[in-house]
């Protein structure tokens, strides 16, 4: 239940709360308790609209994340930061929810418990999260910026003849599995079993697909900690195998797995929203000597505004407790939406108070807070930049409001960015992905 509050101005024509308003506007002590939708073309055609709803309920509203899984989401930035700094009160620790939910739920595979740092508390976090710490922090800067070169030119090399491109299915969404089969020490010849085991899970039609990919999933990265027992080198998997914390084999997977996984679809969406924003927006395309917006300026944007995880860090109170005007059983969900958190005040514009610091909560903040922000604005901002170097002249293929914004509750990501441009070939004079080559790190496997 919540606790009396006045109610906020009326909803935005349009909101499903917008039944209620003339219930809340005739008895203040009362709000909606209806939960909304997170998930529906509603939803990804414009989230901001749904949270300019939510916020009539106070700092926390009712959400239904997928169907018959309800939750509790915080869209108040004061409430968001209590939230994710108080880890006495809120824990990570999934597995009294998961018996109140269906287990084939849509949701589960991001909900679920595993012995990683995301699902843990306390001492057991904290010995998981230094593995990921102390090995992202053994990543050269300056070697990572060539892999990612190394990568953007393989794929560009795969479509610059053909003139036009999806810079999702086929750039953004490649170059982080690129990287990540690299990075944790496997030569390019395996990429393409991780390529198309995170595709099965993203885009598999039936539940039986998705469960087929998820295992190739698991197959991959089974194998690439047998290799790496066999022959250490200087990588992600080995380095986590030899830290002094001393994970056993299941968590060595799991910790793995998290840090593939967890790096993979957020950064294939940092690439791909602020590719949309940069070639949509006539700032980025002006010339020099007026001062164009740069990469760095349209990932900025993108993570205020358009967070690639709209919706996540998922909490359950360790008791009951009122939270910000609403009360909360211990073990219910709660989620934080940093889209709506962000922009509480208004979508932030370039060149607004605060807009270019690091105060949005797109990485969130707080113990559990992403330890690879670092490492992916470096390979976000390496990757749009290599793309416009080569492709100088490219543009969308379709208007801006023709773009698609794919389903779902936690995400916020395109489902296509048709461009296209002046093709490029092998043959051709000047320096070309094809011969502009660096050599990169390897690791034997």
């Amino acid at each position: 239940m919540t606790s009396p509050h006045e109610p906020g101005s009326a909803p935005p024509p349009g909101c499903p709360a917008h039944a209620t308003a003339r219930l809340q506007q005739a008895s203040a002590h009362r709000v909606a308790q209806t939960p909304v939708k997170l998930y529906g073309p509603d939803f990804a055609a414009d989230p901001h609209r749904i949270y300019a709803c939510l916020r009539q309920n106070g700092a926390l509203a009712p959400v239904e994340i997928a169907p018959e899984v309800t939750a509790l989401l915080v869209t108040d930035y004061r409430a968001a930061l209590d939230l994710l700094h108080d880890d006495s009160t809120w824990s990570k620790d999934s597995r009294e929810w998961m018996t109140t939910v269906a287990p084939d739920t849509p949701v589960m595979p991001m909900l679920m418990w595993h012995p990683n740092a995301y699902s843990n508390d306390g001492p057991v976090h904290v010995r998981y999260r230094d593995v990921i710490v102390d090995s992202l922090r053994l990543i050269e800067p300056h070697e990572l910026r060539t892999r990612v070169h190394h990568a953007a030119d393989t794929l560009i090399q795969h479509f610059g003849a053909r003139g036009e491109v999806d810079l999702i299915a086929d750039y953004a969404r490649l170059i982080p599995l690129l990287m990540f089969n690299n990075l944790f020490g496997l030569p390019d010849s395996y990429s393409d079993r991780l390529i198309d085991a995170m595709a099965g899970m993203l885009d598999g039609s039936t539940a039986e697909e998705a469960a087929a990919a998820a295992d190739a999933f698991t197959r991959y990265i089974m194998d690439l900690v047998d290799a790496k027992k066999t022959l250490r080198g200087a990588d992600l998997t080995s380095w986590f195998m030899d830290h002094p914390n001393a994970l056993n084999d299941e968590e060595l997977i799991h910790n793995i797995t998290l840090t593939v996984g967890s790096g993979n679809e957020p950064l294939a969406n940092l690439i791909g929203n602020a590719l949309s924003r940069m070639l949509s927006d006539d700032r980025y395309y002006h010339t020099l000597s007026s001062g164009a917006l740069t990469a760095h300026d349209a990932i900025n944007e993108v993570l205020w505004n358009d967070p690639p995880l709209a919706n996540l860090s998922a909490h359950f109170p360790v008791r009951d407790v009122f939270f910000h005007g609403t009360w909360v059983r211990k073990g219910q969900l709660v989620m934080v939406s940093y889209a709506a958190a962000n922009n509480q005040f208004g979508r932030t514009s370039l060149g607004a108070p605060g807009a270019g610091d690091g105060s949005h909560l797109a990485w969130a903040v707080g113990p559990h807070a992403c330890p690879g922000k670092r490492l992916a604005l470096l390979i976000a901002t390496t990757a749009i930049e290599r793309l416009t170097a080569w492709l100088s002249d490219i543009e969308l293929a379709v208007e801006t409001h023709d773009l698609e914004w794919r389903n779902g509750a936690f995400h916020r990501a395109l489902v296509a960015l048709p461009a296209r441009f002046t093709p490029i070939t092998p043959d051709q004079a000047g320096a070309t992905p094809w011969h502009d080559r660096e050599s990169i790190p390897t690791s034997s496997t």
